[in-house]
């Protein structure tokens, strides 16, 4: 009966015979069916329960008697053996912790889940993972690959108009605001595909709505006439968002080729329909996502589903004072995500917002009207956006109608009446918001009433008036000038084809907007949409951000961080300790992305001092895993191990047997003393307190019980900094000199040091790669940048998978370049000090410590982030101590390090750490 209080809409049946076919006398323990969902069977036994996982797993597979469904997942269910004799059983499996495993299907392959080991939770817990594994991923997938096979297959009479009425595409690609380009018309068919399995859903609602095989398939007369009545129809009970802007891609097609499109998504509509699972999770977003053609400049990297999941999961946990069997306290939330993009964000917000109402008895169908009228507010520049979100969330409940949605195109580029828009950054200062609308253009219509909501050309979002805000922001940087931006004048405003002038006057006007916001030119337009949560929400409310790794250390995101530090509490970041794609929380980057997740500060409330740090092993793979994921850093809270700690790690995440990640509480790194977020893509948290303890001047080391001391200091109070490359070699005025290859003819008058060369990086002595030649007329600016040479060289771009070297010495004074920034010291002997502690393995790991770990392999630093980087306080070494330092380096410069994650391999960085720690 617990589970059926919190499956509205489920039938949960006990120890009944006849419901297996073929197995009348099977009895399943429990039987969890719904209409639209595949059933679930949990065998549960006392402890020590040792037939309930054979049991579980022999139902997986089989079919019930009376729809002839598939079992397609089977859950093995303990109770602890302490309340099989409890008076009220209901209360005590109630407050008892539950162990379970689940057998399903997992990438088409049967799987336990987890692996080894058991899962501990509550009833509700065991609630929840019964929704997920209720709907069939593999189903989910097949019903993906066959809408993008008939997309496909209909893409090409689009191609084939594009050469015989290229006017018609041109008009099609002007509605969707996207260039015409192949991957255009894949997105139009996509749109008519998604409009024409949303028609079948609503004709099984709506008696008068035909279904597509109707109007459109074999045999019918003049379908493109019959579609578009029937759509028409469809928009007077509601789903603009869906079938206005599929109404003017149809009515721009000629009726033969319409015709031929019809008839192939018509069969392909029926075919996903078939399977049943036109409700799952984000189906038509993964999709979607795919065919988004502009990408490159809007940065839409698409937020995985289980990535939305997760980070919707530790949003919505952080809201107080909820009611969540009271669907009217539930409709009076607001939400927004202001770059929606595919709605995941939202979608995985709502669906968190319907699972907590049921599991409090609620009728999970009974919020979908306000949450889709009141509660859910998204905004894409993207017209083709905005359907696929309004699709992705009307497909929630599609039973159910609404009126006016909140889900807005919003203005970009050069407007008519001369003016520039920046879309939704134009929040930054705004509570209004002008919409791109335009009753003459149906694909630039919002909400679901049409003409009437045609004629609401402003829209109000208020400041202070959210309780979420969630978003996966562009990344996009103005001050970007290679590989595709390598042409554009500001990279963050080229998308839609806008010209230098159209991106000039954008930057401009965000230059105006970006007041006493924490937007950064440098951090690019993600910083900008951090500082419209900001401006938006409610004291108490939570930003929620996918971000790039560059949020946690860059100095151009230290306005952000100072943001979240003074007006913030109860922060917690999320990042992947994993290399590749698999470091992202977004798919189609090789970028390493973090989580942010924090509560705005109300007046009452004390400043945050202390952060959570989670970092995983791997990114969350499958919904199982990332609500587990998520429930785990939850419940940790308990028992937080802490930086200060010493080297022990931190509190481990379990799934099962599997160490998934660990969780560690920090104090609040100081943004304005330089301290960056450390403890992010991290495997073994007991680095990080080993780090942190050289920052403050302790060397403690793992099994050691104590620390010693060890003076640190920050590089930039002992040391002075060589020119920003571009001051060397750019453009004039900027740059003095150009930069050639050295000559044979004896060394260079202005040697330098500026490329990476790892086969020429194995020994703390480089030779210079390069030679300056002075421009006409700027000489006496060529002899000011000279005096900044130095023999000491900070390596900027630090490749650990090749190179060995943090700090370069050569041996007269050179320049550096863009990877080698110079660092001068006021004396000499501090080179050779220097030198030696930054390759040793402490330098190295407090290079880490400090370092930006957005790629792969590659830790950076910058010459803005330099000065803050932790060393070896040379000043207090005496004179004695400095002479050792000159014995070691002398020692050393002949011998070849191994790259630097072959640390703990390499016998002569063994023999240097030795040198370094006990005899300096």
């Amino acid at each position: 009966m617990l589970l059926q209080g919190m499956m509205r809409g489920a039938a949960v049946r006990y120890e009944n015979t006849q419901v297996i076919e073929g197995h009348p006398g099977l009895r399943p323990d429990i039987i969890i069916t719904d209409s639209q969902r595949s059933p679930v069977v949990v065998e549960a036994e006392y402890m020590p329960a040792y037939a309930a996982e054979d049991e579980a797993n022999a139902r997986f597979g089989l079919k019930l008697a009376d729809s002839g469904k598939p079992i397609e997942a089977a859950i093995a269910l303990r109770y602890p053996s302490d309340i099989a004799n409890a008076s009220d059983l209901d209360n005590a499996i109630r407050s008892a912790r539950l162990e379970y495993a689940v057998f399903y299907k997992h990438k088409k392959v049967k799987t336990r889940f987890p692996a080894s080991g058991w899962i501990s939770g509550a009833a509700s817990d065991l609630a929840d993972l019964i929704r997920l594994v209720s709907v069939s991923q593999s189903e989910v997938d097949a019903a993906a690959d066959i809408l993008e096979q008939g997309i496909e297959r209909v893409a090409g009479i689009m191609d084939e108009m594009d050469d015989s009425a290229p006017g018609a595409i041109a008009n099609i690609a002007q509605r969707l605001s996207i260039p015409n380009a192949p991957q255009t018309r894949r997105m139009a068919c996509a749109i008519l595909a998604n409009a024409l399995v949303f028609q079948e859903i609503i004709a099984g609602i709506h008696q008068d709505v035909k279904r597509p095989r109707h109007v459109c398939g074999k045999g019918v007369a003049n379908p493109q006439a019959k579609t578009l009545d029937a759509w028409a129809e469809i928009l007077g009970i509601n789903y603009w968002p869906i079938f206005a802007i599929a109404m003017d891609i149809l009515e721009q097609i000629n009726a033969r080729a319409a015709a031929r499109i019809l008839n192939t998504l018509e069969y392909t509509a029926g075919e996903v329909n078939s399977l049943g699972v036109t409700n799952s999770h984000d189906l038509t977003g993964r999709i979607f996502q795919q065919l988004i053609s502009d990408r490159k400049y809007l940065a839409t990297f698409y937020t995985r589903p289980e990535s939305a999941a997760l980070l919707a999961r530790i949003a919505v946990s952080k809201l107080d004072g909820v009611d969540w069997a009271d669907a009217n306290a539930i409709g009076k939330l607001r939400v927004a995500d202001f770059a929606c993009g595919t709605g995941a964000l939202l979608s995985a917000v709502y669906e968190q917002f319907a699972n907590r109402h049921e599991r409090a008895g609620g009728d999970a169908a009974a919020l979908h009207k306000p949450m889709m009228e009141d509660v859910l507010y998204g905004c894409d520049v993207l017209p083709s956006a905005i359907h696929i979100t309004g699709a992705t969330l009307s497909g929630i409940q599609a039973q159910v109608g609404f009126d006016l949605s909140r889900l807005y195109t919003t203005q970009y580029g050069r407007q008519p009446d001369g003016g520039v828009k920046i879309g939704s950054l134009e929040l930054l200062q705004n509570e209004q918001m002008e919409l791109d609308i335009n009753t003459n253009d149906p694909a630039l219509r919002t909400g679901s009433m049409g003409e009437e909501t045609a004629r609401q050309l402003n829209v109000h979002i208020p400041h202070i008036g959210f309780d979420i805000v969630i978003m996966n922001p562009p990344f996009t940087r103005n001050v970007t000038h290679e590989g595709a931006y390598a042409d554009t004048f500001a990279a963050a405003f080229a998308a839609f084809g806008s010209t230098d002038a159209d991106q000039k006057a954008m930057s401009g006007r965000m230059s105006y907007l970006k007041e006493d916001s924490c937007y950064h030119g440098s951090a690019g337009i993600a910083s900008a949409f951090a500082g419209i949560g900001d401006r938006k929400l409610k004291p108490g409310g939570v930003l929620a951000l996918v971000l790039p790794l560059a949020a946690a250390s860059g100095t151009s995101w230290e306005k952000f961080r100072e943001m979240l530090m003074s007006g913030y509490t109860d922060l917690e970041v999320f990042t992947i300790a994993a290399n590749g794609k698999d470091m992202a929380f977004s798919s189609d980057t090789g970028m390493a992305e973090c989580l942010v997740i924090a509560r705005k500060r109300r007046t009452d409330e004390k400043a945050m001092s202390a952060v959570k740090f989670t970092s995983l092993t791997r990114r969350p793979d499958g919904f199982i895993q990332a609500d587990l994921i998520a429930k785990s850093v939850l419940n940790a809270d308990d028992d937080l191990r802490r930086i200060e700690d010493g080297p022990y790690g931190g509190t481990p995440l379990n799934i099962g047997t599997e160490q998934v990640g660990e969780v560690i509480q920090t104090p609040f790194p100081q943004p304005r003393r330089g301290e960056s977020w450390g403890a992010v893509r991290v495997k073994d948290y007991s680095l990080t307190q080993t780090a942190y303890a050289l920052s403050q001047s302790k060397l403690w080391l793992p099994a050691s019980n104590a620390p010693l001391e060890l003076k640190t200091t920050s590089l930039g109070d002992i040391a002075q900094f060589g020119k920003y490359h571009l001051s060397i070699i750019g453009r004039p005025p900027q740059g003095c000199f150009t930069k050639t290859n050295i000559q044979s003819n004896g060394y260079p008058t202005y040697p330098a040091l500026w490329n990476h060369n790892a086969r020429n990086e194995t020994r703390i002595v480089c030779e210079p790669d390069s030679q300056l030649l002075a421009r006409r007329g700027m000489e006496d600016q060529a002899g000011a940048v000279w005096a900044t040479a130095s023999r000491a060289h900070l390596n900027a771009e630090f490749t650990c998978g090749s190179q060995a070297l943090a700090v370069a010495f050569t041996e007269r004074e050179t320049l550096g370049g863009s990877s080698w920034p110079n660092v001068i010291f006021s004396k000499a002997e501090y080179d050779y000090a220097f030198s030696i502690w930054c390759n040793s393995t402490l330098g190295l790991v407090s290079y880490w410590w400090h370092s930006n770990r957005q790629q792969s392999s590659k830790i950076r630093m910058t010459i803005s982030s330099a000065p803050h980087f932790p060393i070896l306080d040379l000043r207090a070494l005496s004179d004695a101590q400095l002479a050792t330092a000159q014995t070691i380096f002398d020692e050393f410069r002949e011998l070849e390090l191994q790259p630097a994650y072959l640390a703990d391999a390499d016998p002569n960085r063994a023999l240097l750490d030795r040198r370094v720690v006990c005899d300096m």
